[in-house]
């Protein structure tokens, strides 16, 4: 239904209108137990034992949502019933962040991409705490005999002025993971030091300023699994050296990878914009990402967990992100040109 009745009508309008439309719809299906329950017969896996235990978390399913869709975590509730083990919220800024101005999102349907050029849109580290509060407490109550659902959350710099300069990103940074270890929300962290379309750019994809940025993270408490976002774009040394660094700091593991900032990678080069307007996303991404995940699991081997992302679009896809050796898979665009049913098929086709 989704493929060859929802979608072509979903595609006739803006990309990010559809994205509220579906936050909003998201929302209203996860406040009652009747729409969880219908969703979750729609769209929920009821196959064998497919948990998986990672750094200590058990995930119902090894399948989440990727960090950029529910940036301001308001589908907790709903995502458990469309077979996600969990989802990565944000990325959260210490400020709210209005994001770049529009278009922030383009379809580029032959290339099987999203051009995502949001700039970090969020309401800001405080209220989403305020919200994931809330939806904890209802979650815990409502679902307590099953296997909880994972709240993971992104943590990026905010797109302004203030956080353009080095020692302005890592206080932006500071603060949001501060202050969310105060309030002890969330169940992991992903430093997010790769986004391609915010004020100021890739700040911290060279090991210097990454050692800087840890070191200053490495002064808060924190008993959470922590990982660091990567670039894709990048040659595999400076890639190694941003390695060497998280593992001397000690972090948990790494997610591969962010978005592709090669427009020359698309199947149909004529879909976006002559200049760089922001990151591709989806099939674009999908070789860079396994290969990266591939050379890092053969140097460090069960050292890292790995969350690979980008380009998710079928199970044969997912099956090539875990014989490279990610641990868990992230996706969002498989599921909007697929459908919601993608999870569920993932799920299917990985219990086998």
């Amino acid at each position: 239904m989704y493929k060859y009745i929802l979608k072509p009508i979903l595609f006739r309008f803006d990309p990010e209108d559809i994205h509220d439309l579906f936050i909003i719809i998201g929302k209203f299906l996860g406040e009652y137990s009747i729409t969880r329950f219908v969703t979750r017969m729609i769209y929920g896996y009821r196959g064998k034992d497919i948990s998986k235990t990672v750094d200590g978390i058990l995930y119902k399913t090894p399948f989440l949502l990727s960090a950029g869709f529910d940036y301001n975590g308001q589908l907790t509730k709903i995502l458990p019933e469309i077979s996600f083990g969990g989802e990565e919220i944000g990325s959260v800024t210490a400020k709210y962040c209005e994001g770049n101005p529009k278009p922030r999102l383009t379809r580029l349907p032959r290339s099987k991409s999203i051009l995502v050029n949001k700039g970090l849109k969020n309401d800001g580290v405080e209220k989403i705490i305020e919200r994931l509060k809330f939806s904890s407490e209802r979650r815990d109550v409502s679902r307590s005999e099953e296997i909880r659902f994972i709240v993971g959350i992104s943590i990026a710099k905010t797109n302004c002025n203030d956080a353009a300069t080095t020692q302005g990103a890592i206080d932006d940074y500071f603060y949001s993971f501060r202050r969310l270890n105060e309030e002890n929300i969330g169940d992991y962290y992903t430093i997010n030091i790769s986004c391609p379309n915010a004020f100021g750019g890739e700040a911290f994809i060279t090991a210097p300023l990454l050692e800087q940025l840890l070191s200053a993270l490495k002064k808060i408490p924190c008993k959470r699994p922590v990982y660091v976002k990567m670039p894709i774009n990048i040659l595999w040394e400076q890639f190694y050296s941003l390695l060497k660094i998280i593992d001397a700091f000690k972090l948990a593991g790494v997610v591969i990878g962010n978005l592709n900032k090669d427009y020359s990678s698309l199947d149909y080069r004529d879909e976006a914009p002559k200049d760089f307007h922001g990151g591709l996303s989806g099939k674009p991404c999908r070789n860079l990402s396994t290969e990266l995940i591939r050379k890092t699991k053969q140097v460090y081997g069960k050292r890292f967990t790995i969350i690979g992302v980008g380009g998710v679009m079928s199970p044969k896809d997912a099956k090539e992100k875990f014989d490279a050796g990610a641990d868990l898979i992230q996706l969002i665009t498989g599921m909007l040109f697929n459908g919601p049913g993608l999870i569920k098929k993932l799920s299917k086709t990985h219990s086998i």
